[in-house]
């Protein structure tokens, strides 16, 4: 056995390592944990071999694209840290944020062949799968069966559960495996939706594509923020466009617009943003605030923020350190309640704000390269990579609202699917 052959071998554990990353986002501690340990184990192992074995790994292109995005997105916080508000702790969190460089790496070559892609996108199409499950059952009994389980193994392991009677209480959403203290299910099942979609497309043809877009779609619906309707309504015009065509894709919409009145009208929470959204449609400032919840005094302190640190921002995560200051409405009481705002609910402004005109330049400049990548790649290495490019296009949509890029959670998210991107589609070395 050569290298490049025992290189490729003693990554197999990296599939199983990126499914054990994803499914334990219900626990975030555990998560976290995971991706710290496999990041160090691989860049010890890069290491001790001299990155022997580098191109039966990763092609080249590979890694200077993985490499290339992380750069990307972690230069910025490193240069808002220069003159951060609270310097000391924005130089910690960018000296712990390297750990996703090896991270990236590890990622990448998960998906760097058929096999190993394979396992992991079917993986991923897997624990959408079983989290839709999890909530139709939540859905139609109120419980979910997984975050109960996660929760007594909590409670028997500390003696509390894994969130609050308040937090339970306020959940205005169905909460899923992620528990009502962490509200992000709609948002990540379409995020990671094109998985699904597309393992059950292959799988099972238009009848499959169109069940899992009707679970999922009703999941999304009942858990999710209007940001997680429109992005998972970018991968159903995607997706079915594709796989249905233009007038059967129409129907399909039509059927879901019916499927979206008859549940505004049975579940309050849906109609409650229904309503809150159509204040959109007066035309003036405070309409338009109350249709974003708030979004708008946010929004306009992101800017203030952009005005006065141009260069490098208020430091990544400094957004609630600097809301006080630039708080277009102070002493009012926000549509979210009190306290400062802590991001700016939007990718690019939150990009202006924390890291300036230089994390915005560096972030287009990722992009950028990640679009030159797919423009130059053959049509079999597109077809390959179309479920994790669709799912970290719809992700960064910029017409759209967002979660906090540089939060410990959603950063995760971001950076897994840019390298899962850029492994599919450069791989690694063929012989």
């Amino acid at each position: 056995m050569n290298d490049a052959t025992q290189a490729v071998h003693g990554w197999r554990w990296a599939p199983a390592w990126v499914l054990a990353f994803v499914a334990l986002w219900p626990a975030p501690g555990y998560a976290e944990g995971v991706l710290a340990l496999g990041a160090l184990a691989g860049l010890i192992k890069l290491v001790g071999s001299r990155f022997r074995g580098g191109n039966a790994l990763l092609s080249g292109p590979a890694w200077a694209l993985t490499s290339v995005l992380f750069f990307a997105y972690w230069l910025p916080e490193a240069f808002s840290a220069v003159d951060a508000m609270d310097r000391g702790r924005a130089l910690r969190e960018a000296l712990v944020d390297l750990r996703y460089l090896p991270f990236l790496w590890i990622v990448a070559a998960a998906v760097a062949d058929d096999a190993g892609r394979r396992r992991t996108f079917g993986g991923l199409a897997i624990i959408v799968g079983v989290w839709t499950l999890d909530a139709l059952i939540e859905a139609a009994t109120g419980t979910s069966p997984l975050f109960s389980g996660i929760d007594a193994a909590k409670r028997a392991i500390s003696g509390h559960g894994m969130c609050t009677a308040a937090q339970v209480a306020a959940a205005d959403r169905l909460a899923g495996v992620l528990g009502p203290c962490n509200l992000k299910l709609g948002i990540v099942l379409a995020s990671l939706s094109p998985f699904a979609l597309d393992a059950m497309r292959r799988r099972f043809g238009r009848l499959g594509w169109l069940g899992a877009a009707v679970g999922i779609g009703l999941v999304v619906l009942l858990a999710g923020s209007r940001a997680s309707w429109l992005t998972y309504g970018l991968v159903l015009l995607w997706t079915g466009w594709r796989t249905l065509g233009r007038k059967k894709l129409l129907m399909v919409f039509a059927l879901g617009a019916l499927a979206l009145v008859a549940t505004t009208l049975m579940v309050p929470q849906v109609r409650e943003r229904i309503e809150r959204t159509t204040h959109v449609l007066t035309a003036d400032s405070k309409g338009m605030d109350t249709a974003l919840s708030g979004r708008t005094r946010i929004w306009s302190a992101a800017l203030c923020m952009a005005g006065e640190h141009p260069v490098n921002g208020v430091g990544a995560r400094g957004f609630r350190h600097a809301f006080p200051p630039c708080d277009p409405q102070p002493g009012v009481i926000a549509a979210w309640g009190e306290g400062a705002a802590l991001h700016a609910h939007q990718l690019v402004l939150e990009i202006l704000s924390e890291t300036g005109g230089i994390g915005l330049l560096l972030w287009l400049a990722g992009a950028a390269l990640a679009w030159r990548a797919w423009r130059y790649a053959d049509a079999a290495a597109r077809d390959r990579a179309r479920p994790a490019m669709l799912a970290l296009a719809v992700t960064v949509f910029p017409l759209n609202t967002h979660l906090a890029s540089y939060s410990t959670f959603w950063g995760g998210v971001l950076l897994l699917l840019s390298a899962l991107y850029a492994g599919s589609l450069l791989g690694r070395e063929q012989d």
